[in-house]
């Protein structure tokens, strides 16, 4: 599985816990704890949405809303710090401002593309043991489709300000956050500094946004 198709599924696999969750064949809502309700509940406004009439052929209208259901439940900002890694360190204010929001809109347009090509799956949760004072879980999954064998999905959560959010996935023993920590890191010796890094990525994003598309990467 070649990097680019790698980040499609670990973020495909982020999204779909989000709009699959409440179809989850051995756990009901009332069963579930905390961190699963965070998901639960965005899942819930998700498949509702997925109803609408001519919802999801209008992407402006898909890339607004899933930012709007996804963004309390991510922790964007410990995700992009993680993700630059070191960089994040040497990063200017401004630069980490930046490359959040560009990499923000990098995750979103990749959830909305899912969002419209989504079939035929389902999510099965794996029993959570937490301790009552818990601040970080490990959310453990298996994605099912028909005809494949299960996909291993982790979730990494934080409890911040009360609330459960996801930093990271992991999906068959690969990190999305390591993932592309790795490909940044290759552009920023590529391009020569993270704000050129920054630069391209703004431009690919509005290029995507501008041409009505969430193909482009």
């Amino acid at each position: 599985m070649n990097t680019k198709h790698l980040r499609s599924v670990l973020s495909f696999t982020l999204w779909l816990l989000l709009i699959t969750a409440g179809s989850a064949s051995e756990a009901g809502a009332a069963e579930l704890l905390l961190p699963q309700q965070a998901i639960e509940n965005a899942s819930t406004k998700l498949k509702q949405k997925l109803q609408s009439p001519g919802f999801t052929k209008d992407f402006a209208q898909i890339n607004v809303f899933v930012e709007s259901v996804i963004y309390p439940h991510v922790d964007f900002n410990r995700i992009s710090a993680l993700v630059l890694g070191k960089l994040w360190r040497t990063a200017t204010v401004e630069e980490r401002q930046r490359f959040t929001k560009e990499f923000k809109t990098l995750l979103v347009r990749t959830y909305s593309r899912a969002f419209v090509e989504f079939k035929d799956w389902s999510v099965h949760y794996l029993p959570l043991k937490m301790a009552p004072d818990a601040t970080k879980v490990i959310v453990r999954t298996q994605v099912l489709q028909p005809g494949i064998q299960p996909i291993g999905v982790d979730y990494r959560m934080l409890l911040t300000k009360g609330e459960w959010k996801v930093y990271d996935i992991v999906i068959e023993g690969v990190s999305l956050v390591t993932n592309y920590r790795t490909t940044f890191s290759n552009e920023v010796r590529s391009k020569g500094s993270l704000a050129a890094v920054i630069e391209d990525l703004a431009t690919r994003n509005n290029e995507a946004l501008a041409s009505n598309s969430v193909s482009k990467s």
